[in-house]
């Protein structure tokens, strides 16, 4: 696997701004190029629901440069922990290059909660929770939530990424499936079979909209029984919505988060 190496940056972070409200307070990396940051206010923590982003950023060359990100984390941890947010760093990207420059105790500027996708209140149809790349984070949110709340839903999770080194929350997500703790079918696919860095991989193939109507086959799942939670990359949430129209799902029945605005690409955003 290509993993990316954070470019030259000229531009000079404010350490201390008076804009800054918050405070990076830990890092975990994945790996080059995929991280797990939390970031925590000063004061007491805004409340939240699972599902909603906040948007995190620091000074650089006098200007605020930041971008929304999912809370991965259960709301009633965000006033000792932070909120987490799990991030791709992307090459030319305005903010995430400045991101992973960032140290432990560096300052930041945090805004939100914001954002509608969220659980519906008393819902006992089996979650269909679709994803690209880093778009499982609400997901997350929202299985940590209930989990705590000691109410777990019968949830069904998709990862499409290239790599397998790039499946975020792995291990976490397996452990909930093989104890039981969480009732869970968790399904990886990687779209870059013949690459050498997938060497071994023995699971699921192809971009993750490709094994939408193969896993509703198997299971089964339908409009009887099924809502659907789109997010990530907007032509995969095109791609797998219209697959779950075709199979008579209603709109209401699919929930959607874009990371990025459809027709854009994320290098300008992140």
């Amino acid at each position: 696997m290509m993993t990316q190496q954070p470019p030259a940056d000229p531009r000079v972070i404010d350490p201390a701004a008076p804009q800054y409200n918050a405070t990076l307070v830990r890092r975990v990396d994945q790996h080059d190029s995929l991280a797990y940051f939390w970031v925590r206010f000063d004061g007491n923590r805004k409340p939240f629901e699972a599902g909603q982003y906040m948007t995190i950023g620091v000074i650089a060359d006098g200007r605020i440069v930041q971008r929304p990100f999912s809370v991965a984390s259960d709301p009633d941890v965000a006033g000792s922990d932070g909120y987490e947010l799990y991030v791709r760093l992307v090459t030319g990207g305005e903010f995430t290059p400045l991101l992973w420059r960032l140290s432990v105790g560096h300052r930041m500027r945090m805004i939100g909660p914001k954002g509608r996708f969220i659980l519906e209140s008393n819902d006992d149809r089996t979650h269909l929770f679709i994803s690209s790349g880093t778009g499982n984070a609400p997901f997350v949110a929202m299985m940590r939530t209930l989990l705590r709340q000691g109410r777990p839903r019968n949830a069904v999770l998709l990862n499409g990424v290239s790599y397998v080194a790039d499946l975020g929350y792995r291990d976490l997500l397996e452990g909930w499936q093989s104890s039981g703790d969480y009732p869970l079918t968790y399904i990886p696919t990687v779209s870059r079979p013949a690459a050498a860095a997938n060497a071994g991989w023995r699971g699921r193939t192809g971009r993750v909209e490709s094994i939408v109507a193969p896993v509703c086959d198997e299971l089964p799942l339908n409009p009887a029984n099924t809502v659907a939670y789109l997010c990530g990359n907007p032509d995969m949430i095109i791609s797998a919505e219209a697959i779950l129209k075709n199979r008579g799902f209603s709109g209401d029945q699919i929930k959607t988060e874009l990371y990025w605005p459809k027709g854009k690409t994320p290098g300008g955003a992140p």
